[in-house]
């Protein structure tokens, strides 16, 4: 119906910000040229057709397919994904998502617990282990005979392979009394920490299912193709310091860039090409803010980790450092 309407598909190229949705995924399915620009820019071409600032849909839609027609260079080609990469995307980010709950409701654990008992948080800080979460339950259910003793506490910490600890200790610190508050606060508190320990499991037994999802979906594009040549997700995953959630971070949120063999694309992308300023005698190189977020981080993760196990890049981390430059620079320059 379209293809009847619009002619021959392949002299029509179409505009637009955005460059993901159900519109643009529908065009370039149906064999559209689809071509996506920043925004910036897009606010740069404006000024072309109206220095005095003007703004409007009709204008932007005009300035989009003027700005296409002159400077298509400027502009970046929208390809679909495979399958494989769409349900990676969506994993990475399901678990980036499963994360930031976990952490939102570790610190609701933790305000819980600093309301009547503060002392007990010096056996988890962070109150975010699955130990810990035992424990708690065990010292704070109202049923006598639930409660642990000091062997109880030790059989816990030796099914989840806790070592800095021993039973004793957990028991000592859990008898320690509990700060005195006003009647009614703790039997409150500990109906609110049961149901937040209940979300956080929840939250641990997902986030478990989608790493291994991942592991799955990464292995099945780490195969060889017909050719017998190995994969980029093979070679990626190859390289020191790359684990499954960087490789995933990476190919998911940069696929277009990894295929075409466009590093300087994927280095912009990701935050870690620099930005020069340079005016007569005046040199200013700062930090490229403009990036995808999920990518700079599996950046810095990739680069953290590699300085620990790589040689080579151990020994450039430590020759920048002896230059004076910041950890975070070092960790940016030892990818280029």
């Amino acid at each position: 119906m379209m293809e009847d309407r619009c002619g021959d598909i392949d002299s029509i190229a179409i505009a637009i910000e955005i460059p993901h949705g159900a519109i643009v995924e529908c065009l370039a399915d149906r064999g559209f040229h689809v071509f996506s620009i920043n925004p910036k820019q897009l606010d740069r071409f404006r000024d072309r057709h109206s220095p005095a600032g003007c703004k409007d849909d009709k204008l932007d839609a005009f300035v989009l397919a003027d700005s296409l027609r002159t400077d298509v260079h400027c502009f970046r080609r929208i390809k679909i994904q495979t399958a494989d990469v769409i349900v990676l995307r969506e994993l990475i980010r399901l678990d980036s998502d499963l994360g930031e709950s976990r952490n939102r409701v570790t610190n609701r654990l933790r305000q819980q617990i600093f309301r009547f008992a503060p002392q007990i948080l010096q056996l988890s800080p962070s109150a975010d282990e699955q130990w810990f979460w035992e424990a708690l339950e065990s010292k704070l259910t109202e049923v006598p005979k639930k409660r642990l003793s000091a062997s109880g506490f030790a059989k816990i910490l030796t099914a989840h392979r806790i070592r800095r600890l021993t039973g004793k200790d957990v028991y000592d610190l859990f008898q320690s009394p509990f700060l005195h508050v006003a009647p009614g606060t703790i039997p409150a508190a500990r109906r609110h920490i049961f149901a937040l320990i209940e979300q956080l499991r929840l939250i641990y037994k997902q986030r478990k299912s989608v790493k291994q999802e991942l592991v799955d979906v990464i292995g099945n594009l780490s195969e060889p193709d017909k050719s017998g040549e190995h994969r980029d997700v093979a070679i990626i995953c190859s390289l020191p310091g790359v684990g499954s959630t960087v490789a995933a971070t990476m190919l998911s949120e940069s696929a277009q860039a990894i295929a075409e063999c466009d590093y300087a694309a994927l280095r912009a992308h990701a935050g870690i090409a620099p930005v020069t300023k340079r005016s007569g005698k005046r040199l200013n190189v700062i930090m490229r803010k403009a990036c995808n977020g999920r990518l700079r981080n599996a950046m810095h993760h990739w680069s953290r980790v590699s300085v620990q196990r790589d040689p080579v890049s151990k020994a450039k981390y430590a020759a920048l450092r002896a230059k004076s430059h910041s950890h975070g620079r070092v960790l940016s320059r030892t990818l280029h």
